[in-house]
């Protein structure tokens, strides 16, 4: 019996081992999570940005405090990345402006979610690394997760491109060829042009030599084009599947990381906590609340700081929430509760201390843990008031709501549709 055991360990070792790499390279995992991070840190990054529209140029742009050659200094010693030093010219400003809000509008619908990703990363990186002191802790977030999500495959639902890849796939399985498209392939080259000339002038590099943004999106316009390539011309060869392969490895692989990133966050900032004395007291959430630069509603704020054991609780509270998060991630029940507490929590920060944005994007991050079974059903959720708010009366009188099918993810080729349904730019 023993000899029997030792021989079936190594093989249910080695069975164990090839499902779980067969699950992480087969197909992208956290469809749900993934697309609300993407709508979320869009969604934060664009309201800011409109909000922040009539002070653009004092935050960003050629009158603010910082001076473009403050920050050619700054930059030339710590090596960030900003486009913004291209040129110190009011027009160009107002362009990389504008093309990082329309970037994250088209990113939070999931237009062309790759190329909407690479350009929503380099304005985000190029306002923040601009004027490095006009940030928060949200701004961090916000300038994290949009360099991960241009790993991700973000866009499987609730996107434009599912829209699209469901009709593809629809017209496939009536036996009709989908229309070609042009817009992939034309981005693709204007895109490919682009960076040719901002490599050759070295402005990818920003003006300390960084790396990793040129390889990043030379890897991504390279690896775009020739998974197009391989998809209308040879669907079936192994090329492509290593390329299917490849992209799902590197989502998961950032998905993971999104994941390490918001334990770290709440892990640093619960053990910083226990280390004040302000916290271990119970008093530290009463200072914010008498600031007035922190208070939006003074009778709101002052109606919590005037009850001690309402104070105490709040401030215990978050720092046991902050600490425990990471050890609750191996009980899903644990982690939902808490998951919910944080949730709550960023939303009081955001009303109580006027800090929306900052509490949007980490609401955003924390989205990764939810459960897929509850996003299935806010997703149906909203499809229902959508097609309640938007549904036509018919001829006798009965209203018919608008019809979607489900989603994939465009670049996709749909299930025993061939592959010849990809487009360039997904």
């Amino acid at each position: 019996m023993s000899t029997s055991t030792a021989t079936r360990i190594p093989g249910n070792a080695g069975s164990s081992v090839s499902r779980a790499v067969q699950r992480v390279t087969e197909g992208p995992l956290g469809a749900y999570q993934s697309a609300v991070v993407r709508i979320g840190i869009s969604a934060t990054c664009l309201l800011f940005l409109l909000r922040e529209l009539p002070h653009r140029r004092e935050l960003y742009g050629p009158d603010g405090p910082w001076s473009w050659d403050m920050a050619r200094g700054l930059l030339s010693s710590n090596g960030a990345f900003t486009v913004l030093m291209w040129s110190d010219s009011a027009i160009w400003f107002e362009f990389v402006y504008a093309l990082t809000l329309v970037s994250a509008a088209l990113l939070l619908i999931g237009w062309r979610t790759r190329l909407a990703s690479v350009l929503f990363m380099v304005g985000v990186l190029s306002l923040q690394n601009r004027s490095i002191f006009m940030g928060d802790g949200g701004d961090n977030v916000i300038h994290l997760m949009a360099i991960y999500l241009v790993l991700t495959r973000c866009a499987r639902v609730w996107s434009v491109d599912a829209r699209r890849a469901t009709r593809r796939a629809a017209r496939l399985a009536e036996g009709l060829q989908p229309p070609r498209d042009v817009v992939g392939p034309l981005l693709w080259g204007v895109l490919g042009a682009v960076l040719i000339i901002a490599t050759v002038l070295g402005g990818l590099g920003g003006l300390g030599g960084t790396w990793w943004l040129p390889a990043v999106l030379w890897v991504l316009w390279l690896g775009n084009g020739a998974w197009w390539a391989l998809s209308r011309y040879a669907p079936g060869h192994e090329l492509r599947t290593l390329l299917d392969v490849l992209a799902n490895l590197a989502h998961n692989v950032a998905l993971l990381v999104i994941m390490a990133e918001v334990c770290l966050i709440y892990a640093t900032a619960g053990w910083y906590k226990i280390q004040g004395s302000r916290w271990q007291d119970g008093t530290a959430i009463y200072y914010p609340l008498k600031l007035d630069y922190f208070a939006p509603w003074p009778g709101l704020s002052g109606i919590v700081a005037s009850s001690a054991l309402m104070v105490m609780v709040m401030t215990y509270a978050t720092v046991i929430v902050q600490v425990a998060f990471p050890f609750t991630l191996f009980n899903r029940r644990v982690k939902n509760v808490l998951l919910v507490l944080m949730i709550g929590e960023h939303a009081g920060i955001a009303v109580l201390l006027g800090l929306p944005f900052f509490s949007m994007a980490m609401i955003a991050a924390d989205a990764v843990f939810l459960p897929t079974v509850f996003l299935v059903w806010l997703g149906r959720m909203v499809t229902l008031g959508r097609g309640r708010l938007f549904s036509r009366p018919s001829k006798d009188g009965h209203t018919v709501p608008a019809q979607r099918g489900p989603a994939m993810d465009e670049g996709e080729a749909p299930r025993g549709g061939g592959g010849k349904g990809h487009t360039l730019v997904g």
